[in-house]
């Protein structure tokens, strides 16, 4: 029993005594399903605080044969679909490349580290089996093969720790590659290994179109496959701590849901006709922050601020192909279209806004939509790490975006008009180019992004059935927010005026009563002459 070869299984026991673990044990029965197969080199990679480790640590716990570690599955899932014909049968290499970045005197030591490190271990678990001299990780696999005819089951955390922590150090990342190309690109590779999992924040390197490690098949948040109820946390499962937690779900939802994966089901049909396939959406959730709102029993910000998100700060900072106004939509609660194809997987080949955005996909930044393939900013936690950032940046035009935004809430709700229309003016000036501002969807775009931040407090309806018509844009108040409802009609060469009585003549107000809100509403009217080339507003409380 060592660290890196047979591990005991003290760090997975560790796991389940915190008594908040989530049975994620499912994922060793796909692996076992896959063992000894052409299909046995598996790679899952997902945002930090995904439960990356976690699934290291409960791999190396079953597997190992040191780990002794029966009574620990016997009451998880894994139990019920069959789980004693792999247990602890077989020698595992469990190797966690940022902690060897840690340990090296020097970060370019860490590749020749892994090796040397662990053929110690292996010296020590089989003596006499290895050659004085090898220096070679592969070698030694190799030669304790040929003596006892054992293979391993390697899992390798942070896989791709190297390339972000030395996303400058070419000479290192290949050395770094050329050693997992010796171990699972050779013709030894099934002879020594039974099967291989590896985690990371990024997917394997790409070399033009081509993976680096092109046996292996890959789990990203992209194309999640099998195993997207292993990457997150499900909406049963944290439909269940909430209610075990006693937590609003709905808020749960609004703080923390929005990765979603697209699922392939199969239909029956009665009347006796070929299944047809349906997609649904799986709703994912980040595991260390429903970990920590149960813990805290608060809705807040659990995003850990590590190197990740400065990267964050410097890729907002570029402006690739209209970053900026991108972002600023997505702020807004918009999506943008994305081709995820080009991304080299890693964080210094970046050459377009495409790149950008499927790395913050990677990063947990993003979600994407794989059906629309569309991204889009997640939930109100990963929005207020996107609102610091900006806040932090060297970017004062998105900073500013937001300010504008939150004064002009603040000017609508103390109904001051002439304010509301001086700063719906300032926005069209800066979002739109004079012939692209010529009618009255032009104008919605600009207050929808005046309004942006309003998203921190509203749910935002569009072209909403009611009375007699449509109101334009209704901002419904979250739950347990104290602010009132705002009713916004648009008019173009007309008045603001005009704009309210519409709202009344038409009965919009009646569109209150389906959501069931009782509270205070605004009215707000906006107006475009392109004759004085103005804006004007009017707001008027709602008494009926």
């Amino acid at each position: 029993m060592g660290f890196y070869v047979n591990p005991s299984a003290d760090a997975f026991e560790a796991v389940l005594k915190t008594g908040r673990y989530v049975d994620k044990s499912g994922l060793i029965a796909y692996m076992n399903s896959v063992i000894g197969t052409s299909d046995m080199l598996v790679a899952s990679t997902r945002p930090r605080r995904f439960g990356k480790s976690f699934a290291a640590k409960m791999l190396a716990a079953y597997y190992s044969k040191e780990a002794n570690s029966k009574a620990l599955f016997e009451e998880l899932q894994i139990a019920e679909l069959g789980y004693e014909e792999y247990l602890n049968k077989y020698d595992v290499l469990l190797l966690d490349v940022a902690a060897f970045i840690s340990m090296a005197d020097d970060i370019c030591d860490t590749v020749t580290d892994i090796q040397s490190e662990v053929i110690s271990e292996l010296k020590e678990v089989y003596p006499g089996c290895i050659r004085e001299n090898t220096k070679s990780l592969l070698k030694a696999l190799m030669q304790v093969n040929g003596k006892t005819g054992n293979k391993f089951f390697v899992i390798i955390d942070e896989w791709d720790a190297l390339f972000r922590e030395a996303k400058d150090d070419e000479t290192l990342q290949k050395s770094y590659i050329q050693l997992l190309r010796s171990m699972f690109k050779s013709p030894q590779t099934s002879q020594i290994f039974v099967g291989a999992y590896m985690t990371g924040i990024l997917p394997i390197k790409k070399y033009g179109t081509q993976s680096a490690l092109t046996d292996f098949r890959e789990f990203t948040m992209l194309e999640p496959g099998p195993l997207a109820p292993f990457i997150g946390f499900t909406e049963t499962e944290v439909m269940n701590l909430c209610k075990t937690s006693h937590l609003d779900f709905s808020e749960t939802q609004r703080w923390y849901d929005g990765y979603q994966f697209e699922k392939v089901m199969k239909e029956e049909k009665s009347d006796g006709q070929a299944p047809k396939r349906r997609s649904i959406v799986q709703h994912v959730y980040c595991p260390n922050s429903i970990i920590e709102l149960v813990k805290n029993e608060k809705f807040a910000s659990y995003w850990a601020k590590t190197e990740t998100y400065e990267s964050l700060k410097d890729y907002i900072d570029l402006n690739y192909d209209g970053l900026r106004d991108a972002l600023v939509d997505m702020l807004g609660g918009k999506r943008c279209k994305i081709n995820i194809r080009t991304f080299q997987n890693d964080i210094t080949s970046i050459k377009n806004r495409d790149d950008i955005f499927t790395l913050l996909v990677h990063l947990g930044y993003l979600a994407y939509d794989s059906d629309k393939r569309e991204v889009f900013i997640p939930n109100e936690e990963v929005r207020g790490e996107f609102i610091t950032a900006v806040s932090e940046g060297r970017r004062p035009e998105l900073a500013n975006a937001v300010k504008v935004a939150d004064n002009l809430l603040t000017a609508t709700l103390a109904k001051d008009e002439m304010k509301v229309a001086e700063i719906i003016e300032s926005v069209h000036l800066a979002e739109t180019s004079p012939k692209n501002y010529n009618d009255e969807p032009a104008l919605r775009y600009v207050v929808i992004m005046a309004y942006l931040t309003s998203i921190d407090h509203y749910l935002r309806f569009e072209e909403l059935a009611s009375g007699r018509g449509y109101c334009d844009i209704l901002f419904l108040p979250r739950l347990g927010s104290q602010k009132p409802a705002l009713l916004i009609e648009l008019k173009w060469n007309k008045s603001a005026e005009k704009a309210i009585t519409q709202i009344m003549d038409k009965q919009y107000p009646e569109i209150m009563k389906k959501f069931d809100y009782k509270g205070k509403l605004l009215c707000v009217g906006l107006n475009y002459s392109t004759k004085t080339g103005r804006h004007s507003c009017k707001i008027e409380e709602y008494n009926g």
